[in-house]
């Protein structure tokens, strides 16, 4: 693929601005943007994206945003309109849903932005930033080419985590790798959480990436939930601290999206951590969630610091709440996509949210037989993946227009535009309302430059991702995330030069660190161990559920790292290490290991840097281990912690084993 050139900037021509109508109603959060200018107040030079040779008021960088957004919506059709309102999936060569390391099918690119309007696009492409940035350069010169020129906007799961899920995280392609945010909880440090953000937000931008998928600021209430690893622990007021830091450091400051800032998507409103068994939303098994109102508060006010922030996005949970009351009535028992109760009466009038509301993904199509009931011989497949809950009754056509009279702005995971398009021509939905919504996806766009230049440097993302010295500080996460639950008689720090005997750690990594590997714990002075938090695959035919985590917590003799566990404790001391993507009940290994980490994703030779002393293991627990499943299966999975003996609670560990000299302390007692 050659390197892409824009269209030739043109000195403008001026065109009559026209009246303005209606720019109170958009309801748009603007962070404040210089506009471009030259030194003598003349024009800069700007790009014709409706090649007439004359300069547009929606061209013009020097106008304020609302005035060009209302100038372009005047001039869009309905057909452009309504395919605005679609937030798709980039498709590969190899993969109509993007997963791939080869690119994207530009031919079908081609058809959904100029056939098709749509453009804003989810990206799964997983290659060298140099060729990430290509790609996304010539999906951005297809929507130059366009009629109006309107510049797509490519969004993305989060990239920078060690957990990968298809249809929530991916890793690979060379960004800095940091602990998932649970270690950010861990630490309590908001404004290492802002740097995170600052961060990734460069590395996204480089290769052409604009909006961010992300924070998750579910409560992890329910400790079997899949999707815990994302959250920011238990606690809703950490939560809530953390996600406004984290929707900073992405959105380029504390007031809102900025121009060379990545827009983010606070989710999911909301209850969604509080999953019955931990029982994912995307499948039809996990669709209802029950709550008290007491509870229910609880997950609502872990959005405060998010909005505080002016996050640009917000995603609804899938599920269908039971039990809360807005203004009085019980809610009506449908997805929160589709629920006017939760998106205009609590999300926008009560909370004042302005700002974009972009449904999860899917959550309009059909949930068929291989949805509801998979089996060995018809498992579900992406062709029958849809999340209707509550509203499988009514057509697609209806499940469109409910949902934007409930207050979506924008579809995830649809391709086409169509249904929208039948609702309004039926009367189902206004254009009026349908040009509410666009005006805050446009708004979006223009904060964030990409009217005026959408392309990146090529080259230059090869340089900026993953730059050492960011992979610094994020590795620093990574050791300082660590948590030291147990220490038996200073076993911690392990001095260089003793002889280890490893289960689940590279050997070279030990070697580096300065310890000598030998084949068989009787040979050696100490055993280091790596486990995770068990898991059962209880939904094997299911799309989602045969890729989450389910069932136990549970540690028991069976496990790998149990058993090696049990090995090494008849020779020599012991130090386990466990990765948490949910709370592991430790009770079967607590007294069997001499030392005990928790990490929520951390390299060999993070690991290896805390056990020798050369780093600190500065974490707390940010949630409570349960002592037992049967505990576990007597609390109520909307209440956080609720277990009356934990073995461990929240906020539990020891802290830096050298006599506290690495572990700066929180900026929160969170």
């Amino acid at each position: 693929m050659g390197k892409i050139v824009s269209r030739p900037y043109r000195v403008p021509t001026a065109k009559p601005a026209g009246r303005l109508a209606g720019l109170a109603a958009a309801g748009l959060w603007l962070a404040a943007a210089p506009a471009l200018m030259a030194s003598d107040s003349r024009p800069a030079v700007w790009r014709d994206l409706d090649h007439d040779g004359a300069l547009d008021p929606y061209e013009d960088a020097r106008l304020p945003i609302a005035e060009r957004v209302e100038n372009l919506l005047g001039q869009m059709t309905l057909e452009e309109k309504v395919g605005a309102m679609v937030h798709a999936s980039l498709p590969a060569v190899d993969s109509p849903i993007g997963l791939s390391s080869r690119g994207y099918d530009m031919s079908q690119v081609t058809a959904m932005i100029s056939t098709g309007h749509i453009n804003s696009f989810i990206t799964r492409l997983v290659m060298s930033p140099q060729e990430f940035a290509r790609q996304n350069n010539a999906v951005q010169k297809i929507a130059e080419n366009t009629r109006l020129g309107i510049p797509v906007l490519i969004s993305t799961d989060p990239r920078h985590h060690f957990q990968a899920t298809l249809g929530a995280s991916t890793t690979g392609g060379g960004f800095t790798l940091w602990p998932d945010t649970l270690g950010f909880a861990a630490l309590g440090n908001a404004d290492l959480v802002r740097q995170f953000g600052d961060i990734a937000r460069r590395e996204y931008r480089a290769v052409g990436i604009h909006m961010a998928l992300s924070p998750q600021a579910d409560v992890g209430s329910e400790p079997r939930w899949s999707r815990f690893s994302a959250t920011f622990g238990s606690d809703p007021a950490t939560i809530s601290r953390l996600v406004g830091a984290y929707v900073e450091g992405f959105q380029g400051g504390k007031n809102g999206l900025t121009r060379d800032g990545v827009a983010t998507v606070v989710k999911h409103w909301v209850g969604y951590g509080a999953e019955p068994e931990g029982f994912d939303g995307h499948n039809y098994y996990g669709r209802d969630v029950h709550l008290s109102e007491a509870s229910f508060a609880d997950h609502v006010r872990a959005f405060d610091g998010a909005f505080a922030a002016r996050s640009a996005g917000v995603m609804p949970t899938y599920v269908v709440l039971h039990g809360p009351e807005i203004g009085g009535k019980a809610l009506e028992p449908v997805g929160a996509g589709f629920s006017k109760q939760l998106l205009s009466d609590l999300l926008r009038a009560e909370k004042g949210y302005r700002g974009l509301i972009v449904s999860d993904w899917s959550i309009t199509r059909d949930c068929p037989e291989e949805c509801r009931a998979p089996t060995a011989t018809t498992p579900q497949t992406t062709r029958a993946i849809g999340m209707p809950w509550g509203v499988e009754n009514l057509s697609v056509v209806e499940r469109f227009a409910k949902g934007v009279d409930a207050g979506i702005d924008q579809f995830g995971g649809v391709d086409a535009a169509d249904p929208i398009l039948a609702a309004v021509r039926q009367g189902l939905l206004s254009e009026a309302r349908i040009d509410e919504s666009v005006r805050r996806i446009l708004a979006i766009k223009f904060q964030l430059g990409l009217f005026d230049d959408p392309y990146v440097d090529e080259q230059k993302a090869r340089s900026v991702v993953g730059g050492s010295e960011w992979q610094v500080v994020a590795d620093r996460a990574q050791r300082e995330s660590q948590i030291l639950l147990r220490n038996q008689d200073g076993l911690l720090p392990l001095p260089a030069g003793k002889k280890i005997w490893l289960h689940g750690v590279d050997p070279a990594a030990a070697r580096a660190a300065g310890y000598v590997v030998v084949e068989d714990p009787a040979a050696a002075e100490v055993a280091l161990i790596r486990a995770a938090t068990p898991f059962e695959m209880l939904h094997p035919h299911h799309f989602f559920g045969s890729r989450q985590h389910e069932g136990r917590l549970d540690l028991r003799a069976e496990d790998l790292g149990v058993q090696a566990l049990a090995r090494a404790e008849r020779h020599v001391p012991t130090i386990l290490a466990i990765e948490m993507d949910r709370p592991a009940i430790l009770s079967e290994v607590v007294q069997s290991s001499d030392a005990l980490l928790v990490n929520f994703g951390t390299s060999d030779a993070a690991l290896l840097d805390v056990v020798s002393g050369v780093a600190a293991a500065c974490g707390r627990l940010p949630f409570a281990l349960p002592s037992s499943m049967e505990a576990v299966r007597h609390q109520r999975p909307d209440v956080p912690d609720d277990d009356r003996d934990p073995l461990f609670r929240r906020g539990d560990g020891l802290g830096d084993p050298r006599d506290g000299k690495g572990c700066s302390p929180s900026d929160s007692a969170g």
